[in-house]
């Protein structure tokens, strides 16, 4: 459910295209400039422009029409000084013009126009979208950035004024960050019925946070046991101390029908997972069972994809049951495939550096393969070649698909996880299935015609019983073509491990609802003292 926080309320007209926001009024950004549809106005449209319309603004959900709009380094300079929280003559006539996907009716009246009926647009404005800089503070000390230059790096050190109920005081790179409750908080009074509703808008229960970051987890987990800090991220080399004192410790957990995923995606357009009976050969070959108890310590829910359990109204469709370990069919398939196995290769199975579940899930599978013939060539990658030509899905797909030979036969989705771009039941068919996708994604370099249309119905119809028969459809294609590896749901907020907390200090708090992992700590606000 999506509840309101600087869009008071919102409302859709008739034809399923044109959204109108209320904005709250009264808001100011931590330094006194105002909140108002001009702030978003020139963020939305300025990472746009750097970004060359759409580019992968909102996330590569393609749903505004931005064929026509005049955005230029000249609208830029129109504002500086005030321009923005108060703008010209001028720069007000095109900020309401009503023929533009996004304009301003008043300062506190955002509308969105789609380009076709998009039932879950606010969906997408509670993530990355949805943030809310003050661009009038980024335009004033040097800009966004341009689109020859790309986003302006300045500001990766440089703390800009937010609304929320905590101010950045301090950041030292790579050391920490200290947080200062803000007093000028616009939700400052709200009442405990009006926080209960919506938590994320607590005004918060420290006067002061400090925020580590320690790259040694044996250092994070000596400093929550000593009390040096209250909460910490514990991965999977440590976190059975944690399991083994559940009296002291306390960890953030998933539920079930969550929006996180395990998988593996294999390269359907390389040898020898380019073949279909050898993709079901694997699916086949791999314990589930022994490989959710070794690497996420038991605590897993079994998957059917590509949706995500949370949206149960489009998740496995057809009711298809999760692949099984079955040694004897993945060497039937093996040998039905026609691939002779003393002669092959190692397949390529590219893991990032750092990525404890990514590596301990790997050689699981590595050996599991092992059984059937295939080998596999666990290589530990470091970040700067999360990207083509070394695995796939990072890029958009045609990009990957020209160094489709080249790129690792599996990849791991995300890290240590993929979760959502955008908390709506498209973004996992947007992202993993779809052949058009300018924002990456796509792990197993897959598509096909009769699972696009599933992909084009979310952008094309509000018709749910149509939408629901394409992706139907679709699930089985997927599921018969097995171009991932479905692994789990995991309950741990990092799959081998998870935010733990002392109990004693800490009684409770959240993470982000979406689990896409933008955060790898407590959401501030929402600590609450054990006492």
């Amino acid at each position: 459910m999506v509840e309101p926080d600087l869009a008071q309320n919102w409302s859709v007209a008739a034809d399923g295209q044109t959204w109108t926001l209320g904005l709250r009024q009264g808001v100011s950004f931590s330094n006194g400039d105002a909140f108002n549809c001009y702030q978003i106005w020139a963020q939305w449209y300025t990472t746009a422009w750097i970004d060359g319309f759409p580019g992968n603004f909102m996330a590569g959900y393609n749903v505004l029409n931005f064929t026509g709009v005049n955005f230029s380094a000249s609208t830029v300079n129109m504002m500086n000084g005030t321009g923005i929280i108060k703008p010209s003559s001028q720069l007000l006539s095109i900020m309401s013009n009503t023929s533009l996907p996004i304009y301003c009716t008043s300062a506190y009246t955002l509308v969105i126009h789609t380009k076709a009926p998009f039932e879950f647009l606010p969906n997408i404005l509670v993530q990355f979208t949805g943030v809310i800089v003050d661009s009038q503070f980024i335009v004033n000390n040097g800009g966004f950035g341009t689109p020859a230059t790309g986003n302006n790096p300045n500001f990766n050190n440089v703390i800009v004024p937010g609304t929320g109920p905590y101010i950045m005081t301090k950041y030292v790179p790579n050391s920490y960050e200290e947080f200062v409750q803000n007093t000028n908080y616009w939700g400052a009074n709200l009442t405990a019925a009006q926080i209960a509703t919506n938590p994320y808008v607590d005004p918060g229960h420290y006067k002061t946070i400090f925020v580590f970051g320690k790259t040694d987890d044996l250092v994070r987990y000596t400093d929550l046991s000593t009390g040096a800090a209250q909460i910490a991220t514990i991965f999977a080399q440590d976190w059975p101390l944690i399991q083994q004192n559940p009296t002291k410790y306390g960890a953030a957990s998933i539920p079930n029908q969550s929006m996180i995923i395990e998988g593996v995606g294999m390269n359907t357009l390389r040898y020898p997972t380019n073949i279909t009976l050898v993709r079901q050969a694997i699916v086949h070959a791999i314990n589930y069972t022994n490989l959710g108890q070794s690497v996420f310590f038991g605590d897993y829910a079994p998957l059917v994809g590509p949706e995500y359990a949370a949206f149960s109204q489009f998740y496995d469709l057809g009711n298809l049951p999760p692949y099984s370990y079955n040694l004897t069919l993945a060497m039937a398939d093996m040998k039905a495939s026609g691939v002779n196995t003393a002669t092959l290769q190692p397949l390529a199975f590219d893991i990032v550096a750092g990525c404890g579940v990514c590596i301990s899930g790997a050689q699981v599978i590595q050996a599991d393969l092992g059984a059937i013939g295939i080998p596999v060539s666990v290589n530990v990658i470091p970040a700067t070649e999360l990207t083509v030509p070394y695995v796939s899905g990072y890029n958009s797909f045609a990009l990957d698909v020209n160094y489709s030979q080249q790129l690792a036969q599996f990849t791991w989705m995300g890290y240590p996880s993929y979760a959502p771009n955008e908390p709506t039941p498209a973004d996992a068919w947007v992202a993993f299935v779809n052949n058009q996708n300018p924002g990456g994604g796509d792990y197993a370099l897959y598509g096909n015609p009769t699972v696009q249309a599933c992909v084009n119905s979310f952008f094309s119809t509000t018709n749910v019983t149509q939408q629901i028969g394409l992706c139907t459809t679709a699930n089985q294609r997927i599921y018969n073509d097995a171009p991932y590896i479905w692994l789990a749901s995991p309950k741990l907020a990092f799959a081998s491990g998870s935010v733990a907390y002392d109990k004693s200090a800490i009684k409770s708090f959240l993470m982000d609802t979406s689990f896409t992992g933008e955060s790898t700590t407590a959401i501030l606000n929402t600590v609450v003292p054990a006492s």
